[in-house]
């Protein structure tokens, strides 16, 4: 998500042609799944292809696009475990077809990709690779209407919007991992003295106000993740009676399980029914058991839970997964 935004606030600010990779197909395996893309300005490289292999050759080809104006499908078969793609034996066993195109200042697909996104509407966007070469490069999916052959048609969601209810020193951590990967995060707490700019620059949103009202002043989205680390007991109450019956796709708390337990108890005694849908929603104890201790190690086992919980995967080790990595 975060390399998708870097490159369309690159592209929505030139003021020169610059040239886009995006990784069109696969077959087989690839590091990178469709949709993966590269922008080439300047000599400055934004977003990455593949693990480094193959990103030096796309730079050269991409002068030679950005000279001729005219798009180029480059072909990678990497299928033998003897393959020589500039200079490097992959053995990914799989073909990745890549388009490049010459892209004009600002163009406007991107420009209304990065407008959607902020305003939190996913956007179908198209690439074109196969067919007559006129008609290759990237636009808007035309709406109606099907992808046909040579189109990869993608769906560009908005990135998730994470709320953070308390704004102590080991919410921090969280914050910064979660704008790393492009989310929008919201801090809220009780307490004025937390939730500053200083302490959370870049927040999408600081809220401020009493513990029974701070959810629905931060507002979290449908399909939004939370998670409530106020480490005040008198807090953690409110907020989470107020969350659990809201469609949220993930509600985390902090603390033991039996801490857990006595809110979820105090909350039916307050007059909510905890239906087993809402219990299934809460992680507590928040985050994967990755052995943290430290504030940032805490923060990095919740976001790989939440990565996971978006992912619909379980967070298991890729070495117990049967299927593929990208399925």
């Amino acid at each position: 998500m975060r390399e998708l935004q870097d490159i369309l606030a690159q592209l929505c600010a030139s003021d020169t042609p610059t040239v886009l990779a995006t990784l069109a197909e696969v077959e087989g395996s690839s590091y990178r799944r469709p949709g993966a893309r590269m922008l080439v300005a300047g000599g400055r490289r934004t977003g990455s292809i593949s693990g480094g292999c193959l990103e030096e050759d796309l730079v050269c080809r991409a002068r030679s696009v950005a000279a001729t104006g005219k798009p180029e499908l480059v072909v990678y078969d990497t299928a033998a475990e003897n393959d020589i793609v500039w200079g490097v034996g992959l053995g990914c066993h799989g073909v990745v077809r890549i388009l490049l195109e010459r892209l004009p200042p600002r163009p406007a697909w991107a420009s209304a990709l990065a407008e959607n996104m902020k305003a939190g509407r996913p956007t179908h966007v198209d690439v074109v690779w196969g067919g007559a070469p006129g008609e290759a490069g990237t636009r808007l999916s035309p709406p109606g209407t099907a992808a046909g052959p040579g189109v990869f048609r993608q769906a560009v969601l908005p990135p998730p919007a994470l709320a953070i209810f308390g704004a102590g020193d080991d919410a921090q951590p969280l914050f910064r991992l979660a704008r790393e990967l492009g989310w929008t995060a919201t801090v809220a707490d009780p307490r004025p003295a937390l939730p500053t700019r200083r302490r959370f620059p870049g927040a999408f949103a600081l809220v401020l106000g009493p513990s029974e009202e701070l959810v629905a002043r931060a507002a979290p989205p449908p399909g939004s993740l939370a998670v409530v680390m106020t480490h005040h007991y008198r807090h953690d109450v409110p907020i989470i009676r107020t969350l659990l019956p809201m469609d949220l796709a993930y509600v985390g708390l902090l603390g033991p399980r039996k801490r857990a337990e006595r809110i979820l108890a105090d909350v039916e005694a307050s007059g909510l029914q905890v239906t087993p849908a809402m219990k299934g929603r809460l992680r507590a104890p928040v985050g994967l058991d990755l052995g943290a201790d430290a504030p940032e190690e805490v923060a990095l086992s919740i976001i790989a839970e939440m990565t996971a919980s978006l992912a619909g995967r379980d967070g298991r080790p890729l070495r117990l997964r049967e299927r593929p990595i990208h399925v």
